[in-house]
């Protein structure tokens, strides 16, 4: 599996998007993406036939691997992990068909169905590339989902467990998901979906979408205009029923666990947050005030104070001011 390492940084100011773009007429090429979004510390390793992005950083003994939601990327964790990343080896990825890392493919170049099973084998794949045999997982949406899902099956390799806003149980689809339920959605997205319909879905997922900064709504929509994405997710979504998830096996799951969530989350009901801490033999929650889907990115701040106080680290000096 071969690694490339990369220093680019992503570009402060982004040309202005045309009107076929706006509209979703066209797509950013993976190449386009590249240049634009990865950082300093940037890196590709090639599982599955995909050239998968992730950033590897800090020198600490313990690793923590960062594991973001769906739509989302590796960015949504970048003040939290510059912050960890001081105290530990900091790893988090472009989960695929989102962010820089885009779908994954079969041998003949067809986009494949990243449904559970597939997530399960890239996963364990990306872990045993990096040769990571025990880390903290700190994950979000759809990634908490996979991240407690990897606990389970992988009991020795988990340290620790913190859940931020995590899928898992029953419930219904948030409307801008649930629309690639729709056949004509879906036949229609990968040729036309106005990046209204993104930057509107963005703001939902904020409790107070004021928050969001242009570069960081920006980077939402050409990520999800992405080569490739819209076609993903068409496949995609029609296997996300969380109805046929054994959340039973969460009652014996032995690993040191923090749930947080946003109190405003409206993709995935706060009562969830009780159900995963009554699922998960001492878990402790944090619920947010005022915060909604995504804490860590609209006010790293405040998960961070808590994240350190859970992993013992507690120098809140070094916590970053922005939010």
């Amino acid at each position: 599996m071969k690694k490339v390492e990369t220093n680019r940084k992503v570009h402060a100011t982004l040309p202005a998007r045309s009107f076929a773009a706006r509209l979703g007429l066209t797509s950013v090429p993976r190449d386009e993406l590249k240049r634009r979004y990865t950082q300093a510390g940037s890196r590709f390793v090639q599982i599955m036939g995909t050239d998968v992005h992730y950033i590897d950083e800090g020198t600490g003994d313990s690793t923590i691997v960062m594991i973001h939601g769906f739509a989302s990327s590796l960015h949504t964790w970048n003040d939290v992990a510059s912050a960890m990343a001081r105290d530990y080896r900091v790893i988090r990825l472009d989960l695929p068909p989102f962010g820089v890392t885009g779908p994954l493919r079969n041998a003949a170049g067809v986009i494949e169905t990243t449904d559970l099973p597939t997530y399960r084998r890239f996963i364990d794949t990306f872990m045993q590339a990096l040769g990571i045999a025990r880390a903290t997982l700190i994950s979000n949406s759809l990634g908490g989902l996979l991240a407690w899902d990897y606990a389970v099956r992988h009991r020795d390799a988990v340290g620790r467990l913190v859940l931020i806003d995590a899928a898992g149980f029953p419930m219904k689809l948030p409307i801008y998901i649930g629309l690639f339920n729709h056949a004509p959605v879906r036949l229609s997205a990968p040729w036309c979906l106005p990046e209204a319909i993104i930057t509107s879905a963005v703001r939902n997922v904020y409790g107070d979408a004021r928050k969001i900064a242009p570069d960081v709504l920006r980077r939402y929509v050409e990520f999800f205009h992405g080569e490739g994405t819209r076609e993903a997710i068409g496949k995609m979504v029609p296997t996300l029923d969380f109805a046929d998830l054994d959340t039973n096996v969460l009652d014996a799951l032995d690993v040191p666990t923090l749930i947080l969530w946003g109190a405003k989350d409206r993709w995935i009901p706060p009562a969830h947050a009780a159900e995963f801490a009554r699922r998960i033999p001492g878990a402790r929650s944090i619920m947010y005030d005022g915060l909604g889907h995504i804490p860590m990115e609209e006010a790293p701040q405040r998960v961070l104070q808590d994240l350190h106080a859970f992993l013992g680290t507690t120098d809140t000096a070094r916590i970053p001011l922005q939010v």
